[in-house]
């Protein structure tokens, strides 16, 4: 029933999962699958939003079958945004830019050609990120009694830097920041430690990374927020519907850390 949509949730007298509306799309008929328990793996909401990192598939369709069904929804104000999806051209806007390319180095810059990060540090973090490009250099180069570098603080703060930047005008040319690693690592390393990412500026967007800086902002990746669910079993606050992976809820309270979605899909 690949080419089948779901629609609807029902429930019998006593308010327990009886079954689910679908809609074969090819031919628009209905048909009713009856079940005593339904499982939703529909994914995030990240469409709702303009710039996104998320297929064209993740509408938030599984939210609402579950909300219209009598299930208990939470956390859905907490949105986490990458810090670097793709800006230009308007086609890929959103498609990520892996953390990959600031772990070998990549820095970010504004407009004005600054290194800004180091002006966004929060102060519950001073004590374990680098505050000179001195000892960022001297951590990326393996010296243990050097702190991170200020471009691999948490999605958040980051993201928040990059929009910061951006209103304050030095935003890059077509509003985001400048990701450089063609001046951190030869063209060689690039292509070699960052193949995926030389190949997909280079077909998307028609650029070079081993000479030219590339231009990110932040994309919606992830809702932490969706159909709240028990630890034990995953089912929702309604008898026999059960949510798994993005859609369900509860598991990475206002931020999610990266990886964690991954360990969030094989512990439940």
């Amino acid at each position: 029933h690949m080419e089948c949509t779901a629609l609807d949730i029902l429930k019998d007298e006593n308010g327990k999962v009886a079954g689910v509306v679908c809609m074969y799309r090819e031919t628009g008929e209905f048909i009713i699958f009856k079940t005593k328990s339904l499982i939703l793996a529909t994914g995030g909401g990240g469409k709702a939003w303009e710039v996104t990192s998320n297929s064209w598939e993740y509408t938030g369709d599984g939210y609402a079958m579950a909300y219209e069904s009598g299930a208990e929804l939470m956390d859905l104000e907490f949105n986490q945004f990458h810090p670097t999806g793709m800006v230009w051209p308007p086609s890929v806007r959103g498609i990520l830019v892996t953390e990959g390319v600031r772990g070998e180095g990549g820095i970010l810059k504004n407009s004005e050609g600054t290194r800004f990060m180091f002006d966004y540090i929060p102060e519950k973090f001073k004590n374990e990120t680098a505050d000179t490009e001195e000892e960022a250099a001297r951590w990326l180069a393996g010296d243990k009694d050097a702190r991170r570098p200020p471009e691999l603080l948490t999605r958040d703060v980051v993201a928040r830097a990059i929009n910061a930047e951006v209103k304050a005008g030095r935003g890059s040319k077509h509003g985001g920041a400048y990701l450089d690693i063609a001046t951190r690592r030869s063209a060689e390393d690039i292509k070699k430690k960052l193949p995926s990412m030389y190949h997909q500026f280079k077909v998307l967007a028609e650029l070079d990374i081993t000479k030219e800086p590339m231009e990110v902002g932040p994309t919606c990746h992830y809702f932490m927020g969706g159909i709240r669910v028990e630890a034990d079993t995953t089912m929702s606050t309604v008898d026999g519907l059960f949510a798994c992976g993005e859609c369900a809820a509860g598991m990475h309270g206002a931020n999610r850390l990266g990886g964690n979605s991954l360990s969030d899909l094989l512990v439940f």
